[in-house]
C-alpha cells in the first residue's frame, strides 16, 4: 500500500492530517516505514505485531536515522541498547545521561529526538485514520494463532538475550567471541514421557499417547 501524498496530510479536512506519525516520516525522509507499519499489523506476507511493538519499532528506526544522519558509528545491537536507555524507566538517571551525552557530542539534540518518539496511540490513528486500514479480529484457527503467538515471544526471548549479552560484551565484562542465542522450548508430556517442540506439538495437534477410553 502506498503512502498517502504530503497534501492529503496536510488538508485540515483529512481525518488524519494531524497524525505525528505521518510527519516524522515525511520529516526524516523515513520513506517505507509507514509500508512496514501496515504490513506489520495486518499480517500480510509478515509478522503481526502489536501497537506497543509497532510503536518500538517506528521509534527503534527513527533512531537509527539519528544516528545515521549524525554519522555516529554503532556497534551491532548498540542503537537498541541507546533505546532502551532513553526509553526505559528502570534506566538509572546516570545511564540515561551518559546515553544523552554521546549523543550530544555528535550534534543530535536528544529533547526534540525523544519529542519525535510515537506512542501505541499515534501508531493506531496512523493506520486507521491516516492509512484507512482495519485490523481484523482474530478469527482464524486458534492453533495457528498460538502459533504464531510462540513464534514471536522466542524471537522476543532472542532479542532480549542477545542485547544484554551485547552489552556484557561491548563494557568488557564478558569475553566472548562472534555468538548466537539458542531458544529451545520443548513440551514434555508427564503421561508418556514424550517431549516436543512447542511449535511442532501444535502442528501435530495430539500427542503421542494412547487415545483413553470415555
Amino acid at each position: 500500500m502506498a503512502e498517502p501524498n504530503e497534501s492529503d496530510s496536510d488538508g485540515g479536512t483529512n481525518p488524519g492530517s494531524n497524525s505525528k506519525v505521518a510527519k516524522v516520516i515525511r520529516r526524516r525522509g523515513l520513506d517505507g516505514l509507514g509500508d512496514e507499519l501496515v504490513e506489520h499489523w495486518t499480517g500480510e506476507g509478515t509478522e503481526r505485531m502489536s501497537l506497543r511493538e509497532l510503536a518500538d519499532h517506528f521509534n527503534r528506526k527513527l533512531l537509527a536515522q539519528t544516528l545515521r544522519d549524525g554519522s555516529m558509528t554503532t556497534l551491532d545491537g548498540e542503537p537498541a541498547n541507546i533505546y532502551r536507555l532513553l526509553t526505559d524507566d528502570s534506566v538509572s538517571s546516570g545511564a540515561a545521561v551518559q546515553a544523552t551525552n554521546r549523543l550530544e557530542q555528535h550534534g543530535i539534540d536528544v529533547e526534540r529526538l525523544t519529542a519525535e518518539f510515537v506512542s501505541r496511540q499515534a501508531i493506531h490513528t496512523y493506520l486507521t485514520k491516516y492509512r484507512d486500514v482495519s485490523h481484523s479480529s482474530s478469527d482464524g484457527d486458534p492453533v495457528e494463532t498460538e502459533t504464531t503467538n510462540v513464534q514471536r515471544l522466542k524471537r522476543r526471548m532472542t532479542t532480549i538475550i542477545e542485547s544484554k549479552i551485547e552489552r556484557l560484551r561491548n563494557t568488557d565484562r564478558l569475553a566472548l567471541g562472534e555468538f548466537n542465542v539458542l531458544i529451545d522450548v520443548r513440551i514434555l508430556c508427564e503421561d508418556c514421557g514424550a517431549q516436543y517442540q512447542a511449535t511442532e506439538l501444535l502442528e501435530r495437534g495430539a500427542c503421542r499417547c494412547p487415545q483413553k477410553s470415555p
